[in-house]
């Protein structure tokens, strides 16, 4: 008896970006491998929480990408997959860019022509394409781009943002153009990516994971002095100024509270539940 599977009736693309290669974000319409009461037990849970894996997927024509070290579950094609050290001083910039970040140190670069399967996973991802542009986003966010696209790292300009910005001396820098793939730490549905244009973007904590490289970042007391702040309760903000994008992930800390098991909410967090079942 012969049998045959299409693994692509399973799938369904969510997003699609094409540039010199096509880069697609797959999703498993269920997950159906349970076997046993434990494992299928929790499959049951994700299915009604409509949590769904996720894949990467690009199609190469004589182009060359760039993923994350560890990305790769399989490739078919004609395709040839190298790691560029450069010379002695390119390779210590690489890795002393790397550490800061905290980003793998080498990349690897996949060209020629035929098709690249990234790892399953349950995390969200964002396409989106640079034209001659600079993004700077959270450690971590980058998964994969065109070959065109840049990756290093951005130094914090000001000291307030250095020693309150709980961001770190040095943030990824992603330039150049091309697409690039983002690993979002919430679905893009819940990312509000705000445009300010010669203004001002204050914001009460650590959720702003993206922003473009003409926005200015700095920390500051959220009023003018020191005793209005502790009688606010709020502190210092986090201050983007410019013309630009920011993208905020005002979710991403009730995840992680509930990651973390802490489901007495109160407060601001319950309001932001409340107003999500809304």
């Amino acid at each position: 008896m012969r049998t045959s599977l299409n693994i692509q009736n399973k799938l369904t693309k969510i997003a699609e970006m094409s540039g010199d290669s096509l880069f697609q974000v797959l999703e498993f319409d269920e997950l159906a491998g349970g076997h046993d009461i434990d494992s299928a037990t929790k499959i049951k849970f994700m299915k009604d929480a409509k949590i769904k894996l996720r894949q990467v997927r690009i199609i190469l024509h004589n182009s060359g990408v760039r993923t994350e070290a560890g990305a790769l579950s399989y490739l078919k094609g004609n395709i040839n997959m190298t790691t560029k050290f450069g010379g002695v001083v390119s390779l210590g910039k690489k890795i002393f860019t790397n550490k800061v970040t905290n980003e793998s140190t080498f990349k690897p670069l996949y060209e020629g022509t035929g098709e690249i399967f990234l790892e399953p996973s349950f995390k969200h991802y964002a396409l989106l394409e640079l034209e001659d542009d600079e993004i700077i986003v959270d450690d971590g966010l980058y998964y994969a781009s065109e070959e065109s696209v840049e990756v290093g790292a951005s130094m914090q300009k000001s000291i307030s943002s250095m020693i309150f910005g709980n961001e770190g001396v040095f943030q990824t820098q992603i330039k150049g153009n091309g697409i690039v793939v983002l690993e979002l730490p919430v679905p893009e549905s819940e990312i509000f990516k705000c445009r300010i244009n010669n203004d001002v973007l204050k914001v009460d904590g650590n959720f702003a994971i993206l922003r473009t490289g003409d926005i200015e970042f700095s920390v500051e007391k959220s009023t003018k002095s020191i005793a209005q702040t502790v009688a606010s309760g709020e502190g210092f903000l986090n201050v983007y100024r410019g013309t630009g994008e920011i993208w905020l992930a005002p979710t991403m800390s009730i995840y992680n509270k509930i990651r973390e098991n802490n489901l007495n909410f109160e407060g601001k967090e319950m309001e932001t539940l409340e107003e999500s079942d809304d």
